[in-house]
């Protein structure tokens, strides 16, 4: 068996406040009661990965509010997407949304976060993480993925390919994604929508609220006007991506990632999926507000985005 010495990779100096080893997610384990997992923002982690060349799904690291200090043990290449930290190499500050080519003994540092708080770090060829149920994206609360289901600490060695023949490459502005915050999250109204009547949608939907402390993976819990179903719960059931839970109090809560996989509260819909990643971008105390959208009309805007992100090209550097 291999020990670290015969291995390439790089070395976790400082691990930053909270930073996980995700790929595109666990599916398929919903029945195990394994969530998916996977990255909060899955438009900056697919670019990530694109600007190093990897497939799509590659195992990356998930950066929350910055800090990261890693050390080059390994000739290769590395992008970072996402939110706005700065990105050093060897104490020199480097542009993100492109690639840079990294030497062995090379200072990789990320700076705290100033605006967003969710970046992605990719390197050449993706981390070599070994799958567990399939996957190996992080789910600290249920101890799975990753290195041994937990955040990054001092001293963990990420493993990954030596030397690499792919180009660097720049992603356009014009590509990057918009994280705007005035901008309303869409929702697709189901579930349990017939409970909540006209006057409860029309608050909502009218309505600004703000986000709480009370926020992680798991979800985002909102402060605002309070709602109510006509119904106080529901017999357990599957809970989607995005799904918008109102307990007793009212005050919403939007599922992410490592969302539980069912849940009793009444649920008014869901977060069109390509609006959560500006909401999980968001900190504590920031503004959202809604808008429904069709269940067609989120069809449509998913195949335009995949249409526009086809057809973006990356640019040699």
């Amino acid at each position: 068996m291999m020990n670290e010495q015969d291995l390439s990779g790089l070395r976790v100096r400082q691990p930053g406040l909270m930073t996980l080893i995700q790929d595109a997610g666990r599916f398929g384990q919903h029945h195990l009661g394994l969530t998916t997992g996977g990255p909060l923002d899955a438009e900056a982690f697919y670019w990530a990965n694109r600007l190093c060349s990897n497939e799509p799904s590659a195992a990356a690291l998930e950066v929350s509010f910055g800090g990261l200090v890693l050390e080059a043990e390994a000739d290769t290449l590395i992008a970072l997407t996402g939110a706005e930290m700065t990105l050093k190499i060897n104490g020199t500050e480097q542009d993100r949304w492109r690639s840079h080519a990294v030497a062995k003994g090379d200072l990789i540092e990320l700076g705290y976060a100033t605006s967003g708080c969710r970046a992605y770090l990719a390197v050449a060829g993706g981390l070599k993480v070994a799958p567990q149920f399939g996957s190996a994206a992080t789910v600290v609360r249920e101890r799975i993925g990753g290195l041994e289901g937990s955040k990054l600490a001092p001293g963990d060695f990420l493993c990954c390919d030596t030397g690499t023949s792919a180009p660097t490459l720049s992603l356009p502005e014009s590509g990057r994604p918009d994280y705007g915050t005035d901008k309303p999250l869409r929702v697709i109204l189901g579930y349990q929508q017939d409970h909540f009547d006209a006057v409860q949608q029309a608050l909502f939907f009218s309505s600004e609220y703000s986000t709480t402390e009370r926020s992680d993976r798991m979800g985002y819990r909102l402060e605002g006007q309070k709602i109510h179903a006509d119904i106080d719960g529901i017999l357990s059931e599957g809970i989607c991506l995005g799904a918008i839970q109102v307990p007793a109090d009212g005050q919403p809560i939007i599922l992410l990632h490592d969302r539980q996989t069912i849940g009793g509260y009444p649920k008014l819909g869901s977060v069109f999926t390509p609006d959560l990643a500006r909401l999980a971008q968001l900190t504590q105390g920031a503004q959202v507000h809604f808008e429904p959208i069709t269940i067609d009309d989120a069809h449509n805007q998913l195949w335009l985005a995949r249409v526009r992100r086809e057809r973006t090209e990356l640019v040699p550097c």
